[in-house]
């Protein structure tokens, strides 16, 4: 009888032990297939690391971490890491708008010109069209001079005013919600708006309203270069040499670097679980009204099959969610309804003019696994 107590003991021991391997599903003929497909683009895209999650209905939850967090010394990734999310920061900007629109503070069709003075034809452009990237206002990334500032000194600080003016000394793309071209400088604006209505910088807003109710308390949009710890170091090809030069090969480290200037467009930082959260919240709509969601999906065409763009939102075959991107890091955080399905994917490297980002690459060779009449499309 002690004998049989003791290989019981030892049974359970066993499968403690195996646990998370068991409930992550690692020894699975799909997880075997997701790990291959990863660690192939991984290869192809030079990734040096990568922390995926997979939750899907009727399926194991898939969650791995890929290469490494550091280059030197060479440090595993882990999953439990900080990482910069880039673009979907807008997504956490538009909730904290809708939000307002719920509360009778704000209109969608109201123009920008009633929050924000001095933008080029801001009497004609609304605050829709500034989510749906409708406005024809010039992209200030695109600005031939905003890149060298910023490649030469990456640790300076940027207010979203000097943002606007290199946006706001060129003219407008096309005229206000005639077409579709992604801009940062609408999200700028977008977070000015915020903090006008709400009398609270957007930062303390978001984590007052959206963060503590939905206990995503690993996320946050920092000051400056503040980055949380334990983070992942970010590699990039964007440098003050090679912007300078005109020459990007050489990789380096944006770690440090301050990303002010991606402000209410581009500058949060979260972690796996949050996002696994995050997906499944902004999609459904958990902190809007039902009325003031339906507004929120509804797609525009953006002239690429499959791919629509709603209010700080895309859609992306069926996959509700956005992409991100920041020199060092990209990440994908997506949910798919009919399925009941959330991916999330956070890689440590990304740089600007990038024609295929890697999170996307990913993001097509998850789904071509889980979901193959749903893939994420790459551009």
């Amino acid at each position: 009888m002690a004998s049989t107590r003791r290989i019981f003991s030892v049974l359970v021991l066993v499968l403690a032990l195996a646990g998370p391997a068991v409930a992550f599903g690692r020894s699975s003929p799909r997880a075997a297939a997701l790990t291959s497909a990863i660690n192939r683009v991984m290869r192809q895209a030079s990734i040096p690391g990568a922390i995926v999650g997979v939750w899907q209905r009727g399926a194991d939850a898939y969650v791995k971490a890929f290469g490494v967090r550091n280059k030197t010394p060479r440090r595993p990734m882990s999953t439990d890491l900080y990482m910069r999310i880039g673009s979907e920061t807008k997504t956490f900007t538009v909730t904290a708008l809708l939000q307002l629109v719920d509360q009778g503070k704000v209109r969608l069709d109201d123009p920008i010109s009633k929050y924000v003075a001095g933008v080029p034809d801001g009497n004609a452009i609304t605050l829709r069209e500034l989510a749906e990237m409708r406005s024809g206002l010039f992209d200030y990334l695109s600005n031939p001079a905003f890149l060298p500032a910023l490649g030469s000194h990456p640790r300076r600080g940027w207010t979203p005013q000097q943002l606007l003016a290199y946006s706001f000394s060129k003219p407008l793309v096309f005229a206000p919600g005639t077409s579709y071209q992604y801009a940062n400088t609408n999200f700028v604006l977008l977070g000015l708006v915020v903090q006008k209505v709400s009398h609270q910088p957007v930062a303390v807003y978001i984590k007052q309203h959206i963060l503590k109710p939905l206990r995503l308390t690993h996320t946050s949009l920092p000051t400056g270069a503040a980055f949380p710890s334990p983070h992942a170091q970010g590699y990039t090809y964007v440098s003050p040499e090679c912007v300078l030069a005109g020459r990007c090969r050489r990789i380096v480290n944006a770690t440090s670097w301050n990303l002010s200037w991606g402000w209410a467009a581009g500058a949060m930082v979260s972690t796996l679980g949050d996002l696994r959260r995050w997906a499944r919240a902004v999609a459904t709509g958990k902190l809007l009204s039902p009325a003031t969601q339906k507004q929120r999906l509804r797609f525009i065409a953006t002239g690429t099959e499959g791919y629509g763009y709603g209010l700080g939102l895309m859609n992306i075959n069926g996959w509700i969610g956005h992409s991100g991107l920041i020199p060092g890091y990209q990440s994908l955080t997506t949910y798919l309804p009919s399925q009941q399905a959330t991916i999330v994917v956070l890689i440590n490297t990304g740089f600007i003019g990038s024609p295929h980002e890697p999170v996307l690459l990913l993001g097509q060779a998850i789904t071509k696994i889980i979901t193959p009449r749903h893939v994420y499309i790459t551009g």
